[in-house]
């Protein structure tokens, strides 16, 4: 770890917020939840304010706050949220005060889950994950906060720390890919009107991946232009991308190894992008990964023909899917119609929704 890392003010304010939800799934006020860990209150107050950050408490109390939240009644699917907003308050953290040495990053030390990148993202721009919108939009009393925001001009700031981040990632040496591909994707949040454009600058040395027919370990460098390029309303070159994928076995099951890691059904233990150099199916839950990939395609307006494919593909793969699946094979049946109806896919996409359909009405 770098010495700049070492003073630098930690950001709590998502783990705070995540627990200040567990404590109201209890129900407790924050004098009860005091009393029950025999702490003191103004603990309670400066976890759940940000002041004070989880990340800081010792591993074992740690350890015995969860287990304490868990005998207390605390939501448990919840409660499971608590590593992950740990892990975006360091995120936070990190983009505000930059270590000396790009390589200590976080981002350019880990492979971020999707709780993570969703708990940043409602940090700094106000979007609840969904997996969290219905825990989250409930009345409360008082001028109480509806989600752990920085504030306006630590959000400016995030945003502007976060393009030099991904500007000079080639300084984090090995680590420099993994940095600057992480760095682009929480960029594609700004709401800044010159964001697209600057995007469009960032992403133009990964572009020429998204030439390559077979897989290679530039591959994710094709995967994440063409994903943000979508997200930021250009969709040929997830159109490229997808073909790409028909076109290589690798790729397509480094591409269900990525969706794999990104939607929790194998475990978020990845240090760098080496898992997709040798795609392991035995590693990853497919009906896990089936019923997540059909839950997540009302969220993916733009990139609604990655899902479409990566689908097709997995069906393929595991022809008996809907069988261990019936619920989420009825949902995807009824969204492949909805989606042939509405005519936003490539005709590679579509001939792929076609096929799955087709499948599934053979197994009704």
């Amino acid at each position: 770890m770098g010495t700049g890392s070492r003073s630098r003010p930690a950001t709590g304010v998502v783990s705070g917020f995540v627990l200040r939800m567990l404590r109201e799934s209890i129900p407790l006020p924050q004098t009860g939840l005091a009393e029950r860990l025999d702490i003191d209150l103004g603990t309670v107050q400066g976890w759940e304010s940000g002041r004070r950050s989880l990340g800081n408490i010792r591993t074992m109390d740690l350890l015995q706050l969860r287990r304490n939240l868990a005998l207390l009644g605390a939501d448990g699917p919840l409660l499971g949220w608590l590593d992950a907003a740990m892990d975006a308050d360091r995120i936070l953290t990190a983009v505000l005060h930059p270590p000396a040495e790009p390589a200590d990053h976080p981002l350019a030390g880990w492979v971020q889950s999707r709780e993570t990148a969703h708990l940043v993202a409602w940090a700094v721009c106000g979007i609840i994950p969904p997996a969290l919108r219905s825990r989250a939009i409930r009345p409360r009393r008082g001028p109480v906060a509806a989600g752990p925001q920085l504030s306006a001009a630590d959000r400016t700031d995030f945003f502007a720390q976060l393009r030099q981040t991904a500007e000079s990632a080639d300084r984090a040496g090995e680590r420099g890919l993994l940095l600057r591909r992480q760095s682009l994707y929480l960029a594609s949040y700004d709401p800044a009107p010159d964001a697209e454009d600057w995007a469009e600058q960032a992403l133009r040395s990964m572009r020429p991946a998204l030439a390559l027919r077979a897989y290679t370990p530039q591959w994710i460098e094709a995967r994440t232009a063409a994903t943000v390029a979508a997200r930021q309303g250009d969709p040929v070159p997830l159109y490229d991308f997808v073909d790409a994928l028909a076109a290589d076995q690798h790729s397509e099951l480094a591409n269900l190894a990525y969706w794999a890691y990104w939607l929790g059904s194998m475990p978020p233990t990845q240090p760098d992008d080496g898992f997709l150099h040798r795609p392991d199916p035995t590693a990853w839950s497919p009906p896990h990964l089936f019923q997540q990939l059909v839950g997540s395609l009302h969220d993916a307006p733009g990139t609604v023909d990655l899902y479409v494919h990566s689908l097709h593909t997995l069906l393929h793969l595991h022809p008996w899917m809907p069988l261990a699946d019936p619920a989420s094979a009825r949902h995807l049946r009824e969204r492949a119609v909805e989606l042939l109806d509405a005519g936003v896919l490539s005709p590679v996409s579509r001939r792929d929704i076609e096929s799955v359909h087709y499948r599934l009405q053979q197994m009704n």
